[in-house]
């Protein structure tokens, strides 16, 4: 094995070594580095974009096949590391809060950062389970990562649990179409697809488990049990990270394992992305009215969330991928800014999380509202925002795939769940505060907060870069 071999390894060998090299720091210095290695660690996010930026615009393949580096997976993996690289910023302040200010928690950000970009790259079901149990078993570890906290050991547990149980559905599947196709690269399962007369039920049964176990992973209904106890219960800046880059990660992968092996019987597997699809939207939708607790209602968004980036998926088409991608790139956004505003929610300097306790911010905090309000407008779909245009990608995408019915059901979800966001909205504006919110914001939040407002409110005036991006990086999963 030569350096050139791991070439299309580079950026997730640097980031290896650098999560390694902080966690050597943080042993020597103590916990007092908390913050020092917390912005290395945004550092080293920075640096593999760089990386991952200047290789070649070609496919590279590494490791027999295993690995491959082509625009879908650098696409993708820049969305993660953004993700990543906010999630820390977003925690320097709760976790010294909150009294668990501890050098691990950055460090586990990037070693479940790592795992992320090696499902994205899989090219092999075994590379795939590598690289989401090298995710997950990080995730298990930030979600109980309040170790005083019952809930947060709860929420833990509870993933852990239900998250073993999903790995073991994805084993299942794969040795199937391990036993059915005689290969477990995606390539070569294509290719024995190619020349199969038709496929063996025993490779479609195969097909099912691993599409619940990746079903799992990007939490959709009827896998979704754990994602609203998960996201109340672990610590907030851990419920942020949870709600977007492992979400990034695993619909990324959903993609690529059904795309690239399976193409060639795609209406095989279509069924089971349109009912999951339909039954994410709904449930997101009509779930979500009760809620009281803003962590909650924002669980049961992404699940409506990831409902709508399957429409794509179920698409199957060049098209439908594009609008995936742009899908997640603003989902990316409005849920980052939505969680900097969750984490300022302070009353006498204690954490608060209900959605009542908004009543009355336009008064306080005048520019945090008007975030929130344009972050609630978008997740909602309102034209000109960011939202608008993600759903009509996909939607769009759905409708020149013939699939009419789910394209229905997404928009009238869409109309159903705005009903929750504007509910928000209501609150800050109309509803008198008992008690206002603590101010004023830290710095690291504003600046987050404002930097992805900026992109939510103002995405419809130059959106030719991300929608080019976008393009170039669907068109790798289909050569």
């Amino acid at each position: 094995m030569t350096f050139a071999s791991l070439a299309p390894a580079y950026p997730e060998l640097w980031l290896s070594v650098a999560a390694m090299a902080l966690l050597l720091l943080g042993v020597f210095k103590g916990e007092d580095s908390t913050r020092l290695v917390s912005w290395l660690g945004v550092a080293a996010c920075a640096v593999t974009v760089l990386l991952i930026w200047c290789q070649p615009a070609e496919a590279l393949s590494g490791f027999g096949g295993l690995f491959v580096a082509d625009g879908f997976a650098r696409f993708a993996k820049v969305l993660i590391l953004i993700g990543s690289g906010f999630a820390i910023i977003q925690s320097l302040g709760y976790i010294r809060h909150q009294r668990m200010e501890r050098f691990e928690y950055p460090v586990l950000i990037l070693l479940a950062s790592i795992g992320m970009m090696m499902m994205v790259s899989a090219n092999d079901l075994m590379a795939l389970y590598l690289g989401l149990e090298l995710q997950s078993l990080s995730l298990y570890v930030l979600a109980g990562f309040k170790r005083d906290s019952a809930r947060a050991t709860e929420a833990g547990l509870k993933y852990f649990v239900l998250g073993a149980l999903s790995s073991g559905m994805l084993l299942y599947g794969s040795s199937l179409i391990y036993g059915f196709a005689g290969a477990t690269g995606f390539t070569e399962i294509a290719q024995a697809l190619k020349t199969a007369n038709g496929a063996p039920i025993g490779l479609i049964v195969g097909i099912v488990f691993l599409a619940a176990g990746l079903a799992f992973k990007v939490s959709a209904v009827p896998f979704h049990m754990w994602v609203p106890d998960v996201y109340e219960g672990a610590p907030t800046p851990v419920t942020a990270f949870f709600a977007v880059a492992p979400k990034i990660a695993a619909m990324a992968l959903f993609c690529r394992a059904l795309l690239t092996p399976f193409g060639e019987i795609a209406a095989e597997w279509q069924q089971i992305i349109v009912a999951i699809s339909a039954l994410s939207m709904i449930l997101g939708a009509f779930a979500a009215i009760a809620q009281s607790n803003i962590k909650r209602l924002m669980a049961y968004s992404s699940i409506g969330h990831v409902g709508y980036a399957l429409l794509g998926l179920a698409a199957g088409t060049e098209e439908g991928v594009r609008g995936v991608l742009i899908y997640l790139a603003i989902y990316l956004a409005m849920n980052v800014g939505t969680f900097a505003i969750i984490l300022s929610m302070r009353q006498r300097d204690q954490m608060v999380e209900n959605i009542s306790d908004l009543a009355g911010l336009a008064k306080t905090h005048p520019g945090m509202a008007l975030l929130l309000a344009s972050f609630m407008f978008s997740l909602a779909g309102v034209p000109p925002l960011a939202g608008f245009f993600g759903k009509f990608y996909v939607v769009m995408a759905a409708i020149n795939a013939q699939l009419y019915v789910l394209a229905v059901i997404g928009m009238l979800s869409s109309v159903v769940g705005a009903y929750y966001y504007l509910r928000i909205v209501k609150v800050m504006y109309f509803d008198e505060a008992s008690e206002p919110l603590v101010k004023p914001v830290r710095t690291e939040l504003a600046a987050v907060m404002g930097v992805t407002g900026l992109f939510t409110m103002l995405y419809f005036v130059y959106p030719a870069p991300l929608v080019a991006a976008a393009a170039a990086a669907a068109k790798a999963l289909f050569p």
